[in-house]
């Protein structure tokens, strides 16, 4: 017998707009049941046996420490104007279409994913960036972004619908489809409704064009038209004053599992409307990854989608930056390192089935590279990472993944271990003044820090991630439905 409490309990726990036992089902097999009410009455009531959980249900869970951003915490960039909409790709009700229109004059820089089996707009994209100028005089002057279907293992039937929706979208704003970049996450292996997505451009490049296209509200609705299995849309902005010109920087990203980088494994986009020499750009997209997106990683999976472009839209009047070295350079990356850092700790944060945000930090190797390899060992431990979920400070897991790292002439009576203050490990054995308790104190916070000294040199690095749950196994087992 079911308890009628229990199920108001539940639903009740639910956003307003799915409470209600017929949002919780899309597939119901029922058989009759008795109910008994929170007054003791008993009454009788059709209630699901089998069913498919749909999405609304499926990712009911917290991020950690990550809340939905503010419209007042962002900045609109000029030169970039944004329309979102509903074309149906995977899902009724939902937007799921982004379009950025750049003005003429923006530079585009971009890294993808290093995954041999990359998507076809990712293929497409790279094509473009490295011919849009020499063909046009241009440029790149649009992206466009759809969810719910990734256009990945689909063949040469998804490089032609990359080229047929990067051909669509031209015609509706005036530009070479070699001008337009294509980009999609979602289900892997499965056709691109391009039929959809033509249907759906007219109206939105229409939108492209109204009053609203340049705010900073339409930023926050792109942030929630990429998103999959995300819980929270992903926005940031900051701004820097360069030879007393206001810059701004916004940015947005999606992902919350196949995440591991090498390039980072997720779609971020970031624009600034500071004047950036464009020869400089691919260097700043590339050490903007290496210090944020390629720094994050939640179950080690590499995405055959992920991209992450920066724009420079060149409208702030400030003189042109050719150097990061310059202090005008040094001030502009620091508001560009910001927003990429807090978009990719923002990716953890929201990580499928996450409860604990973990940093991990290796000092004292001779190379950033080394300490790089051991912080990306631990972090893709399932024993370490389950232990964080379960608070559990069997910390011999750590102690092993640093052995079997790679580093060829490790001396293990050289670690040192810390979880936060608590100082666990020293010259590779337990300190006698260590307490278990101390480390299951520290276990049981929603946010972390792992050191690792390796007593060989002064070089370090750092990586962050997340615990793993029983939740994540359950939605990766249900994504697709």
């Amino acid at each position: 017998m079911l308890h009628g409490v229990a199920i108001m309990h539940m639903l009740r726990s639910l956003p307003q707009e799915h409470q209600s036992l017929t949002s919780l089902c899309e597939e119901v097999h029922g058989c009759r049941a008795k109910i008994r009410c929170g007054n003791g009455a008993i009454r009788p009531m059709i209630v699901p046996v089998l069913f498919r959980v749909s999405t609304p249900f499926k990712r009911c869970f917290v991020p950690v420490n990550l809340s939905v951003p503010e419209v007042s915490d962002l900045l609109a960039v000029a030169g970039v104007r944004i329309a979102v909409a509903e074309a149906g790709i995977r899902k009724a009700h939902r937007k799921d279409l982004t379009l950025f229109v750049l003005d003429d004059g923006a530079a585009v820089a971009g890294v993808f994913t290093q995954n041999r089996y990359c998507a076809a707009p990712v293929q497409v994209s790279r094509e473009h960036l490295a011919q849009a100028a020499e063909v046009t005089g241009q440029g790149i002057r649009a992206f466009i972004i759809n969810t719910g279907n990734a256009n990945a293992g689909t063949g040469e039937a998804g490089l032609r619908h990359a080229h047929q929706t990067a051909a669509a979208v031209a015609t509706q704003l005036g530009l070479e489809p070699v001008q337009v970049l294509p980009f999609s996450t979602g289900v892997i292996m499965e056709p691109l409704p391009v039929d959809r997505i033509e249907a759906a451009l007219p109206a939105l490049a229409q939108q492209a064009q109204d009053g609203e296209a340049g705010s900073a509200a339409r930023w926050l609705q792109a942030a929630q038209g990429i998103m999959t299995t995300d819980t929270v849309p992903k926005a940031a902005s900051a701004s820097a004053t360069i030879e007393g010109k206001a810059v701004h920087v916004s940015g947005i990203s999606k992902g919350a599992g196949m995440i591991r980088p090498n390039m980072a494994t997720m779609l971020g986009f970031v624009a600034t409307d500071a004047v950036v020499a464009p020869e400089l750009l691919p260097q700043l997209v590339r050490q903007l990854a290496d210090e944020s997106f390629n720094r994050v990683t939640i179950d080690g999976d590499t995405s055959t989608n992920d991209s992450f472009v920066l724009v420079a839209t060149h409208q702030a009047g400030n003189a042109p930056i050719t150097s990061l070295e310059s202090s005008e350079g040094r001030a502009l990356y620091a508001a560009l390192r910001a927003v990429a850092q807090q978009l990719a700790h923002a990716i953890v944060r929201d990580g499928e089935g996450a409860t604990k945000f973990i940093t991990i930090r290796i000092t004292g190797a001779k190379t950033s590279a080394e300490a790089a390899q051991v912080a990306y060992s631990i972090a893709h431990s399932p024993l370490v990472k389950t232990a964080f979920f379960a608070s559990d400070p069997n910390l011999g897991r750590i102690l092993a993944a640093v052995g079997y790292a790679g580093i060829a002439d490790l001396d293990q009576h050289r670690i040192a271990l810390y979880l936060d203050d608590v100082h666990v490990v020293q010259d590779g054995g337990r300190r006698a003044e260590y307490r278990e308790e101390d480390g299951q104190r520290v276990m049981a916070q929603a946010e972390i820090t792992i050191r690792v000294d390796l007593g060989r040199g002064d070089a370090e690095d750092t990586v962050w991630t997340c615990d793993l749950s029983h939740d994540y196994v359950s939605i990766n087992a249900d994504y697709r439905s």
